[in-house]
């Protein structure tokens, strides 16, 4: 998280208002009076009149009432410090850095009176790669630490709890209310950039859509609003006219691309995680059909493909190998309804009165497990089917799932498999647009089997086993083949290797070598000796400090 610069206080840089010119400067005197007339007495009189209301201005009788106490006494500032890993030497973790956002206490069926856990919710952003939370109520001087229960990476929500007794004392969880409608109040509270108290900033639901959620990569069902909603602002409740929370703040656009706009993940999708985690202890995601598809708002490619004029869906072109709708659904089905809901041509199903809605979220709606009944057209024929809903593996996953990537160390060979975060990582943030054609278009292919990943030599370490191999001409390359074995992923070529290689040791495989076919345009050979890999790799982890030559 970039912060801007501070001072040292801590505090973020000010300046004066400069004071308002006039043409000619004046004095405010009592009238009948001169500037050599104002003696020392009425001086003195002066100051104690406002010395004696510095107190009593605070609060006075009949000001009008600030939010529910008990609304802002929920509302807790979390501290997080974070380490995260390091893709590009994954056996080692980046330097650490602190953080700080906004969290809130919520009921739970087996609270406090049940003897259950307490809840405090957050963002998953704000807690990500934590090595420790802690969190501090409104007006409290002192520091809870918190646990982690479970994380919700694609609708970026986190549970946590403190299991010191102290921290819940006088403390009344926030009741959730129901999606708000257009133009209803906004009131974002939390502990944003710019000061250290309590913030509160209001506006109005300006937009309710299925949008994407940036940190978790997923379309969900989200909120925009008005309010201000500034770094720190994350995991803060938003409330609603009757003092509900109808949503926590997330995300917001940058300043230069759109002013005043804000996103918060509304209670439907909180309640889906609470309850998932409620029922498992941990959240699997949001199920998703798996299927890609083109609107069927062309008259000719409706008429193509047998649809009435009073037809509506949408079409079928390719299907995740690794979905619940592989063997079950067809490229070239028209879907047309979700357990009986039509699918518009658009794919667009009807929301609220006045209001469409991508399809996406009736299935995000169910659990991952549940069954759906859903109707396509087939050959001209009306055709139910039913699907257990599940996820799908991506060929190029996030890679935010796991705290420390995986790699293997073959005689100074360094291999890990392609994610998001590593591409970020080798590439900077435009990585879309530096990253090698061959190796990004991997994001886009579809896994075949669950356990499909790219593996690449991401770099080679100079040593005696590796001599003749440039370091500068040899990384980032794809791993197409070991010993002429196609690599599937890099737990396969692990075993692999150990098998030829006998542990990385002497080894009693057939042949003197091992060969390592790599490479994006065309492919190339990478032989080392047998006899030299089990030393080379020993003397490797030796000189940079990697603690094992294999990480799962």
């Amino acid at each position: 998280m970039m912060m801007p610069p501070r001072g040292r206080n801590g505090r973020l840089p000010r300046r004066p208002c400069p004071a308002v010119r006039g043409d000619e400067p004046t004095t405010n005197l009592a009238p009948g009076t001169t500037a050599g007339s104002v003696t020392t007495d009425s001086s003195e009189q002066d100051w104690e009149h406002w010395a004696d209301q510095i107190d009593s201005l605070v609060e006075t009788p009949g000001q009008r009432a600030e939010m529910s106490s008990d609304l802002l006494d929920a509302v807790v500032k979390v501290y997080c410090l974070h380490s995260e890993p390091n893709f590009s030497l994954p056996w080692q973790r980046a330097r650490q850095y602190s953080s700080f956002s906004t969290g809130f206490v919520i009921d739970s069926p087996n609270g406090a009176s049940g003897g259950g856990e307490r809840w405090l919710l957050t963002n998953a952003h704000s807690v990500q790669y934590h090595t420790q939370v802690k969190v501090k109520k409104r007006g409290d001087d002192r520091k809870y630490v918190a646990k982690v229960l479970c994380t919700c990476r694609e609708g970026d929500m986190a549970l946590l709890t403190v299991e010191d007794d102290a921290f819940w004392n006088g403390v009344v969880p926030l009741k959730f209310g129901p999606l708000p409608r257009l133009q209803d109040d906004a009131v974002v509270v939390g502990y944003p950039i710019g000061g250290d108290t309590i913030s509160v900033t209001s506006g109005v639901v300006s937009r309710i859509e299925v949008t994407s959620y940036v940190h978790g990569s997923r379309e969900l069902l989200g909120i925009q609003i008005d309010a201000a909603i500034n770094s720190g602002n994350s995991g803060g409740p938003v409330f609603d006219r009757e003092g509900r929370c109808c949503g926590i703040a997330f995300q917001s656009y940058d300043a230069d691309a759109a002013e005043n706009i804000g996103w918060i993940i509304p209670t439907p999708v909180v309640a889906h995680f609470l309850a998932e985690y409620a029922r498992t202890k941990e959240f699997p995601g949001f199920p998703v059909l798996g299927v890609y598809f083109q609107r069927l708002e062309s008259e000719a490619l409706r008429a193509k493909h047998g649809l009435a004029k009073d037809h509506k869906g949408i079409m079928i072109r390719a299907i995740e190998p690794t979905s619940c709708s592989h063997g079950v659904l067809r490229e070239g089905d028209v879907l047309l309804e979700f357990e009986g809901t039509e699918i518009a041509c658009d794919g667009t199903i009807p929301f609220r009165k006045g209001e469409r809605i991508a399809f996406g979220h009736l299935i995000s709606q169910k659990f991952i497990g549940d069954t759906a009944t859903v109707t396509v057209l087939r050959g001209g024929e009306k055709l139910d089917v039913s699907l257990t809903l599940g996820g799908v593996t991506r060929v190029v996953p996030l890679g935010m799932d796991v705290d420390n990537p995986p790699y293997l160390v073959v005689g100074g060979l360094v291999f890990t498999v392609v994610t998001v975060l590593y591409l970020r990582s080798e590439f900077g943030e435009d990585f879309e647009r530096n990253s090698p054609v061959r190796l990004l278009n991997t994001m886009y292919s579809m896994a075949e089997t669950e356990d499909r990943q790219v593996v690449v030599l991401s770099q080679i370490l100079a040593s005696d086993a590796t001599t003749g191999y440039e370091p500068d001409d040899f990384y980032n390359l794809r791993v197409h083949s070991f010993n002429g074995q196609k690599v599937e992923n890099l737990a396969a070529l692990a075993d692999m290797v150990e098998e030829c290689l006998g542990g990385l040791g002497p080894g009693e495989g057939e042949g003197e070598y091992v060969e390592f076919e790599v490479g994006e345009h065309y492919k190339e050979l990478i032989v080392l000796e047998k006899s030299k890999v089990a030393k080379a790799t020993k003397d490797i982890m030796q000189q940079h400090s990697i603690p094992h030559a294999m990480k799962r």
